[in-house]
């Protein structure tokens, strides 16, 4: 893989800010998407042929850091900083900011909006990143990554592109390392144990996100590719999907919702069972949650 970064000189405080992009060439050429019979009405299915041009991807989920490096240096302000809520998991909360909320999703009583959560404050106004610097930047809707990824001269992968990478070159898996959660009795990924949403042991270390690289790399050499933060693709959300072999599939030319890939360290079997390459999730494109977040890609070489 090719790797490389950059130090950016803040003549204001005289310190050198070091804010690395790291990129991984993947070959490209054939392979099979998705799954039979999986999650139907997630559109896993059919597995169909699939085959990519060469791309690069950034090994890991863009970082507090460097989404912080990107609004220094631009002024941008997310959409839910403009909205002033974004959805965050209640299990998370102080007790003072669960006393301000006013109502949860029928659907999911486990997530709420709260007033001040966005990616500077991960869990609300009481809430700071001071100590998550290179964990996945959160709350970021797929506007927010689309506005990072033209500032880094990159752009979000395809969904097809994403599985590709997640899959690390291995065939019929349901994860980046095999079919087994746990192959060595170690932790692969960053996920939720125990009973969603009442009880999490946190066997794997983390009750939240975890920095960026905590578990192994796939065979790609590419790190969180499920578990810690659901990933935004750059498709547009379809269910419809045909046996046809595709060259370089985009999905939908419109739609209404955007495709994300991967699951989160809310995920769990019994719950939400999308730490698997093939599955997928998706939101509406100005989405925001503390669960949320992409990393880029790009067609040229560095």
């Amino acid at each position: 893989g090719v790797r490389w970064g950059f130090g950016k000189l803040c003549f204001s405080c005289a310190t050198l800010w070091s804010f690395q992009y790291s990129l991984v060439l993947l070959q490209g050429g054939w392979f099979m998407m998705g799954t039979d019979p999986g999650i139907p009405q997630d559109g896993e299915g059919p597995q169909r042929r699939v085959r990519l041009d060469p791309f690069y991807i950034e090994e890991h989920e863009v970082t507090n850091q460097q989404f912080q490096h990107f609004t220094n240096q631009t002024g941008y302000i997310t959409e839910a900083e403009h909205f002033g809520d974004s959805f965050v998991f209640e299990g998370l909360l102080s007790e003072e900011v669960k006393s301000t909320l006013s109502h949860a999703v029928a659907a999911a009583p486990w997530w709420s909006p709260v007033k001040g959560a966005d990616w500077r404050h991960p869990e609300g106004p009481d809430s700071t990143i001071e100590h998550r610097i290179n964990h996945p930047v959160l709350h970021v809707s797929w506007s927010d990554a689309q506005a990072y990824c033209h500032w880094a001269k990159r752009r979000l992968p395809t969904e097809a592109e994403w599985e590709l990478a997640c899959r690390g070159g291995l065939q019929d898996r349901l994860c980046p390392w095999g079919n087994k959660l746990m192959p060595t009795g170690q932790h692969y990924a960053n996920l939720w144990q125990g009973v969603f949403p009442n009880h999490n042991t946190i066997e794997d270390g983390y009750a939240n996100t975890s920095p960026v690289m905590s578990f192994p790399a796939n065979g790609f050499g590419l790190y969180d590719m499920v578990g810690n933060a659901w990933e935004w693709t750059a498709d547009w959300w379809n269910v419809h999907h045909t046996t046809e072999d595709k060259y370089n599939p985009k999905g939908p030319e419109t739609g209404t919702d955007r495709v994300k890939k991967g699951g989160s360290y809310m995920c769990h079997k019994s719950y939400c069972y999308r730490y698997r390459c093939a599955a997928r999730s998706q939101n509406t494109p100005d989405s925001s949650a503390s669960n949320l977040g992409f990393r880029c890609a790009t067609d040229t070489d560095p």
